[in-house]
């Protein structure tokens, strides 16, 4: 039974909503403020967070961006739908802009509101599944690289990466990143296509590809990288491009890198 994390300090528009979720499969878990949702949010799995803007104390929009500015992905990647009598446009730009999912507006309609939550709690289901299958169709089982002095190995099937000898204790995710980009050394891969790849999406916006917390797992793999390339950064940022894998320091410096959809277009 999927958990969703419903957040309203008036006690009325709580119960109705806990009504609503459990007569539809829903488990409810309710809270009166952004602080009580935090301590659910620590001690619960939630599949889906339900809340209003207008709290004490920590508010909706607060609790969107803590959400969404998460460090940890699985946090990050929480559908977050606000429901508010705030309706004015200016309202729900803003609450779109921090990151959520979607913004409903009071009075609302229960089948509308149902078909949304059915729609993202799909979408993250699929999200999930993918991380669970291989990054490409018939990927070799291992990839061998030299960055700088160093061997980086990567076996596919065991799902393992070794840098010089020594075992990079990497997540499933940070694993299909760096595997991603040490498929492309020396080219561009945008923060979209690392999501599209990673994910299995078709299409993925700049800003859906941030909230997929691309970022983070690239700081993760920096900080695991640098241990034992003596703090030498070998994925580089490309500022308002990407990322690149460099194998030397030298890497993309004699030319301008290139994407790796346009070298793909070059080569075809």
């Amino acid at each position: 039974m999927k958990k969703i994390l419903v957040v309203d300090d008036e006690p009325a528009a709580l119960t109705m909503m806990e009504l609503i979720l459990q007569r539809h499969g829903y488990q409810p878990l309710p809270a009166r403020d952004g602080s009580e949702a935090v301590k659910l949010l620590q001690t619960h799995r939630i599949d889906l967070i339900l809340a209003d803007v207008a709290m004490p104390g920590l508010n909706g929009y607060q609790l969107c961006q803590l959400v969404k500015n998460s460090s940890e992905p699985d946090l990050a990647l929480i559908p977050f739908i606000f429901i508010s009598a705030r309706s004015l446009a200016s309202d729900i730009r803003y609450g779109k802009s921090l990151g959520a999912d979607d913004y409903l507006t009071k009075p609302f309609d229960v089948e509308d509101l149902l078909a949304v939550i059915k729609g993202k709690l799909r979408a993250a289901e699929l999200l999930h599944q993918t991380f669970t299958q291989p990054l490409l169709d018939q990927p070799p089982a291992v990839i061998n690289l030299t960055i700088g002095d160093r061997q980086l190995w990567l076996d596919h099937d065991r799902r393992q990466a070794w840098l010089d000898g020594q075992e990079l204790l990497l997540t499933r995710k940070e694993m299909r990143v760096l595997e991603y980009l040490a498929r492309r050394p020396g080219w561009v891969v945008s923060d979209v296509e690392l999501v599209k790849a990673t994910h299995r999406l078709e299409r993925v916006s700049k800003q859906q590809a941030r909230r997929k917390s691309v970022r983070a797992i690239i700081s993760y793999l920096r900080r695991k990288l640098a241990v034992h390339l003596a703090g030498v950064a070998c994925i580089k940022t490309v500022r308002g491009r990407g990322y690149m894998l460099c194998l030397s320091d030298e890497a993309g410096k004699d030319n301008q890198p290139q994407s790796y959809e346009r070298q793909i277009i070059q080569t075809a």
